[in-house]
């Protein structure tokens, strides 16, 4: 949604005055700012909820949907308590928001789960259907009553409980303390959901997708590469709970076969967390080798690398880009037959993907220096390969050459290769880019790319 449009629908988020205001001012929040859009989301939610639960209730029948293993969840009274807080957590998560893109961006995301999950209530109504035991304590049992009167019974899938505890965790896993307070009790919100017999497993599942297909839609500083991880992170997350909600259908409906989803399904999510983190040593160890247990729980993902490499790569042969300075994929052996590596050979393996070739660690200076496909290059890291590639080749014997390469040959090893050739022959960053893209025409540097290599 384009930010103008955004602001004027709303006529809540931001506040323009007609003072002149410095570039500090501009983004610092106010707490009135903070109450807007608040109580626009909070509008909005009691508008769409309520309808669905309306609506719903005036149908004649309104199905379950009910996975085998639920029967084997209890019911654990205490957990209303942690259940009760969403509410909470939907009033105070807008007052930790620490500027103007985070507020907008935290609305988009609240109004887009609001209504998209009120449009899946009215689609595909579902009830809750296991009975509830009675709860002896008074305290507790009040909460139940509570929830019994306001709590709708009907809007099931997606949970909002689920969807919005994500989003509430993307802002206060900002916070500087009680971070992990937080995170643990949204983690018990989350479990609550079941073990207050409010929701339906597939209602898990369903809030999970949609939370992080919010934030693939309404990413946080999309053109910052610092962020980079988080995005590519957020993809991986999507598809590992639609792969996971694959797996337990064809459970439900097929047989068990479909369990065998849940491996590549838990993958994906390990390797979102590796993103998120910037794990870049997650498979390979330093010997650019990756351990046999890791190759059996990463075995689809390392297929899926391997195939892309087999057919998509296009620089197969190291293209020399300067004297003595070459950029490549991730060679095998027929693409090294011209080059011909020795021991006077250095190569850089910046691939995170691919164990090196055993030609190379046997015949070359071998270095493995991952870093993680598409996504954030550490700023201190790249500078201290840079440097060290930078001075041996200062220091290359006559018959010496550097080999830099990732996994397909198009960025990774062209933006160390840009740097490198930036520095050995001392130009302007432009005149590198230019260098590069002549010789190497596979080598992709998109705008983002260009902003992080002016920081370098």
């Amino acid at each position: 949604m384009d930010d103008e449009i955004f602001i004027s629908a709303s006529c809540f988020i931001v506040k323009y005055h007609h003072v002149q205001k410095s570039p500090m001012d501009e983004k610092r929040l106010t707490i009135q700012q903070k109450l807007y859009a608040l109580t626009l989301c909070a509008i909005v939610f009691m508008m769409v909820y309520n309808f669905a639960a309306w609506y719903v209730s005036k149908l004649p029948e309104v199905p379950s949907f009910v996975f085998d293993f639920e029967n084997y969840i209890p019911f654990i009274s205490w957990s209303i308590i942690s259940y009760m807080t969403s509410g909470f957590f939907f009033c105070l998560v807008f007052f930790f928001c620490q500027n103007k893109e985070q507020l907008k961006v935290l609305t988009q995301r609240m109004l887009f789960i609001t209504i998209v999950s009120g449009i899946c209530f009215l689609l595909f109504p579902l009830k809750f259907s296991l009975s509830k035991p009675e709860v002896d304590s008074s305290v507790l049992g009040y909460s139940f009553q509570f929830l019994k009167v306001f709590d709708s019974p009907f809007n099931q899938a997606p949970s909002l409980h689920i969807a919005f505890a994500f989003i509430f965790w993307s802002v206060f896993r900002n916070v500087k303390s009680g971070r992990t307070f937080l995170m643990l009790w949204l983690i018990l919100l989350g479990i609550s959901t079941l073990t207050t017999y409010q929701h339906h497993f597939i209602d898990i599942i369903t809030g999970s997708i949609l939370a992080h297909l919010c934030f693939v839609i309404f990413p946080y500083r999309k053109n910052d590469f610092l962020y980079r991880n988080f995005h590519v992170a957020n993809i991986y997350f999507l598809s590992g709970w639609i792969i996971i909600l694959m797996a337990i259908l064809i459970n439900q409906f097929l047989g068990k076969a479909g369990l065998i989803m849940l491996w590549p399904g838990f993958m994906i999510l390990l390797i979102g967390y590796h993103y998120q983190k910037n794990d870049i040593s997650f498979l390979k160890n330093k010997a650019g080798n990756i351990p046999w247990f890791k190759k059996i729980f990463y075995f689809p993902y390392l297929l899926l690398y391997r195939i892309f490499w087999q057919f998509f790569r296009k620089n197969k042969t190291p293209v020399e880009v300067v004297p003595r300075l070459y950029i490549s994929s991730r060679p095998d052996h027929k693409s090294l037959k011209d080059f011909k590596p020795d021991k006077t050979t250095l190569v850089y393996d910046v691939s995170a993907e691919m164990e090196e070739l055993s030609l190379i660690k046997d015949k070359t200076t071998y270095h493995s220096f991952p870093f993680l496909d598409i996504g954030t290059f550490d700023t201190k890291e790249t500078k201290k390969l840079v440097s060290e590639i930078t001075v041996h080749y200062r220091h290359l014997p006559s018959d010496g050459k550097i080999l830099i390469h990732c996994t397909m040959g198009f960025t990774r090893s062209s933006v160390i290769g840009i740097l490198v050739i930036k520095n050995i022959l001392s130009l302007p960053l432009t005149e590198a880019i230019t260098i590069m893209k002549t010789h190497n025409k596979h080598a992709v540097i998109p705008t983002y790319l260009e902003d992080f290599l002016k920081k370098i």
